[in-house]
């Protein structure tokens, strides 16, 4: 097989909860432990630092794989999911994993793992292992997929974890309430690990310090210890932080969620300061980290990591941006920074998937722009059908389009220079915008 063919491979024969919802996805760790053991533990050649959460997740594994990397580190980042490539999700300093790696580690393996029929993330979760082992990384950062608690990457014993906050996502397996939910993602709470919370609720706060204190694990509550103490979105869409030990900050990463995000970021950095991750006797070459560092990085994560989606500006004039924000949660933060643009007139390309909050999103949304409504291209999408029969009892008027191409084409036909444009609602709607569109 090429690597077309083996990428066509991993996502058509495996279970794949991105394409498939439910019948994609495999509660418990035996397989992940099957593997594991077959490829000789390769996760315990090198150091990691495990993040969970409902929102946040991925910026604030991108960010802190972009400060680890450079203070020195050679660093392995696991994330997903993939937007355009599925070798985004393995990466070492920004790099992807390569080509012939996939084919050749797929090939090799086939007869193992087919019988044991992993699913296509067990799979891709022991690939990126691996990798990292083979190629003599110093550390990780490995986002979790789905929960903690039975998430296939919970084999790690990381130096420091990091659970970024709690919402209703994925409530058929993870539970009904917030508590519940917060009870699964703290099962990356590991026994005298240390471990950092961004954001809690009055339901989910006892949860983390029972866990904690269960596992002997020190915690700390971000909020509790802001490092952030001001935060102004700039012209060009970055955040200008005054912080309590680091001095004046530049954020490339757009978005108002980012500031919470940042906040948690910078008290992760404290821990991993505090345990010898980031200190002058651990530091590769003998380098001692500095705050010229952190701005550094926080400054390039999307160079130095790969990152996109998150309030991306794809195009200047007209401006358009781009946002994987998919649930409640983060369209709470989406639409209050949408109802701030100032512009002409406001399109915004729109689609969701069928396991997420549309009414509640939808009565989020601006009335005053100009709706294109579509589907990504994915079995858990929402028929356009169903989305435009929703929009019309929220008031929000629009036309439908079989395709993100087709909405962004008739976009393009009708937009001004001073417009602003907003592709997003699903993670995968903006995977097929930039690997169409742009």
């Amino acid at each position: 097989m090429n690597y077309v063919e083996t990428c066509q491979y991993l996502f058509s024969q495996l279970p794949m909860f991105e394409k498939q919802g439910a019948s994609g996805y495999k509660e418990g760790l035996q397989n992940t432990r099957t593997l594991d053991e077959h490829f000789g533990h390769p996760h315990r050649n090198f150091r990691t630092i495990h993040v969970a959460g409902t929102n946040g997740k991925g910026s604030c594994s991108h960010s802190i794989a972009a400060i680890l990397q450079t203070c020195g580190y050679k660093v392995g980042l696991y994330t997903s999911p993939h937007l355009v490539d599925f070798r985004e999700r393995i990466r070492i300093n920004g790099k992807c994993i390569s080509e012939e790696y996939v084919v050749n580690f797929v090939e090799k393996e086939l007869k193992f793992f087919e019988p044991l029929q992993p699913t296509f993330f067990e799979l891709t979760t022991a690939m990126a292992f691996k990798y990292f082992s083979d190629m003599n990384i110093d550390i990780a950062v490995i986002e979790v997929g789905l929960g903690g608690r039975l998430d296939c990457t919970n084999i790690i014993q990381p130096e420091l974890a990091i659970i970024t906050n709690i919402s209703f996502d994925h409530t058929q397996f993870l539970g009904d309430t917030l508590d519940k939910i917060a009870a699964e993602k703290a099962g990356i709470i590991k026994q005298g690990v240390p471990v950092v919370i961004g954001e809690t609720t009055a339901e989910t706060r006892p949860v983390f310090e029972s866990k904690a204190k269960e596992m002997n694990a020190p915690i700390v509550f971000a909020e509790d210890y802001p490092e952030v103490l001001q935060a102004k979105i700039q012209k060009d869409g970055s955040i200008l932080y005054d912080t309590r030990h680091d001095g004046q900050l530049q954020g490339e990463l757009g978005g108002l969620y980012q500031i919470k995000n940042t906040n948690t970021i910078l008290c992760a950095v404290r821990q991993l300061e505090k345990i010898g991750v980031l200190c002058k006797c651990e530091l590769p070459q003998n380098k001692e980290k500095s705050s010229s560092e952190i701005q550094q990085a926080l400054s390039h994560v999307c160079e130095l990591t790969g990152l996109q989606g998150r309030w991306q500006t794809v195009k200047d004039t007209p401006r358009i941006v781009c946002d994987t924000g998919h649930n409640l949660a983060g369209w709470r933060y989406l639409s209050h920074q949408l109802k701030n643009v100032r512009c002409k007139q406001m399109h915004i390309i729109f689609g969701m998937v069928s396991d997420k909050d549309v009414q509640s999103v939808m009565k989020l949304l601006p009335h005053d722009a100009s709706y294109y409504f579509t589907q990504p291209n994915n079995k858990r999408a929402i028929p356009v059908e169903q989305l435009l029969m929703i929009a019309n009892e929220n008031g929000l008027c629009g036309n439908g389009f079989a395709t993100v191409t087709e909405a962004y084409n008739m976009v393009k036909s009708v937009v001004a220079r001073e417009d602003f444009v907003f592709v997003g609602g699903s993670s995968y709607l903006v995977a097929d915008f930039l690997k169409n569109c742009i």
